[in-house]
């Protein structure tokens, strides 16, 4: 016992502050606030398999343990990085094992079962049927990219957000006056500005606050009358270089691309820009921004102003020819071109709505007079008899069906407001 408080304490600040009741958790209150889904479930014992989904530091593995310290079951952790199948049979092994002749339930949790392969997930999925396990998986990435239909169908989807500053903020205070687990006995006077930086910088992530919080106390020597002054100066060294959440081949990434077409397609320039600057700083293939723009300016611009797909398809040719950082500008200048242009998806909605028909519908015939007559016999099958050229008529223009005769009275393209 002594030695686990010896290695407790010095364990990171984070895991020391790390709450075992549901009273002393910070944040999520849509999951653990009165009355809520998860607080209900526990208090009842009534736990179904669940995967914990959020970025870092929100306290998906704290709820893990929360769960299984207030549930009269066994508690199973497992790493999906570092468990194969091997270990999953012998979690099993005992759980069944532990049902049969005791009848107690195993909690089995699996810290970023995101990194579980499809055969490992495929091990766990009878006994999360059967209820031989109750599953408990964290992971920072969409599981519904990750994780196979099958497992999906078999537990609870429960998102965790982002902490907000005033959960922040208590952290904060309350690692800071803990004495037990905390820096409580430590002398220790912080500024607001240092307290604001470390918020706005952490990214909504408790662990990391906790963390460059001690590194702060702990790197700092106190004054003559034994206070540690933690100012704005001593937090900006106590802290890793902050980098924007964004993982090329995960959910960032696919919502930060959404957020930049929408904004373009809302015709806001500063938010184009702001999600712009989000994913070249994260290091994102500018040829990828530069298609996104391209389609975009097809799809939200399309005929309302023909050239902003010219200044799509000239920025694509330029970061080929210039790279980056420079290319930087020339996408700012397609994305914004898009943004402020006037808007129309009259094309987009036309092709679609063709191809709908095309797909879906009996293939029409092509009228007899649209038919190609520039070969030997074409006259004799009856291809372009009948057929009025346009340019023999005034302005060009001249009555005649060009649709199929079942599709006569289609129309595919709608004339947008802005259309030209």
């Amino acid at each position: 016992m002594n030695m686990e408080k010896n290695l407790n304490r010095h364990a990171p600040l984070a895991d020391r502050m790390r709450p075992e009741t549901l009273e002393e958790f910070v944040g999520q209150e849509h999951l653990v606030g009165k009355d809520q889904f998860l607080s209900r479930s526990i208090k009842a014992d009534r736990i179904t398999s669940m995967i914990f989904y959020g970025p870092p530091g929100t306290g998906k593995t704290t709820l893990a343990a929360i769960i299984a310290n207030r549930t009269d079951m066994r508690f199973e952790k497992l790493s999906a990085v570092t468990s194969g199948v091997k270990d999953i049979r012998q979690v099993i092994s005992l759980a069944e094992e532990s049902l049969k002749m005791y009848e107690k339930r195993t909690i089995l949790f699996v810290d970023e079962i995101h990194r579980f392969n499809k055969s490992q997930q495929d091990a766990l999925l009878p006994f999360v049927e059967r209820g031989v396990i109750t599953l408990i998986g964290a992971t920072t990435e969409n599981p519904y990219f990750e994780v196979n239909k099958a497992l999906l169908s078999r537990v609870m989807i429960l998102e965790l957000k982002s902490l907000k500053r005033k959960d922040l903020r208590q952290l904060i205070k309350r690692a800071l006056t803990d004495k037990e687990k905390g820096l409580g006995r430590k002398k220790v006077s912080m500024t607001e500005a240092a307290v604001d930086y470390l918020i706005k910088t952490s990214e909504g992530d408790g662990r990391t606050i906790l963390n460059s919080l001690e590194i702060g106390v702990l790197s700092t020597e106190a004054n003559n009358e034994g206070i540690i002054e933690i100012d704005l100066n001593t937090i900006k060294k106590s802290i890793q270089i902050k980098t924007a959440k964004y993982d090329k081949d995960g959910d960032e990434h696919y919502n930060t691309v959404s957020a930049f077409i929408k904004s373009m397609r809302g015709s806001d320039p500063d938010a184009t820009l702001y999600w712009l600057a989000k994913m070249i700083n994260a290091g994102e293939d500018p040829k990828f921004i530069a298609r996104r723009i391209i389609i975009a300016a097809s799809e939200d611009v399309g005929i309302a102003d023909s050239n902003a797909l010219t200044v799509a398809i000239s920025a694509f040719n330029a970061i080929n020819v210039i790279g980056m950082p420079e290319g930087r500008i020339v996408l700012s200048q397609a994305a914004l071109y898009i943004a402020l242009a006037p808007k129309s998806n009259s094309a987009y909605m036309g092709i679609d709505k063709a191809l709908k028909d095309v797909r879906d519908e009996e293939t029409a015939e092509i009228p007899a007079h649209l038919r190609d007559a520039h070969y030997s016999g074409a006259e004799k099958l009856g291809s372009g008899l009948g057929y009025k050229y346009p340019h023999d008529f005034p302005n060009s223009e001249v009555e005649q069906d060009y649709l199929p005769y079942e599709y006569r009275d289609k129309k595919y393209y709608i004339k947008g407001d802005n259309d030209k």
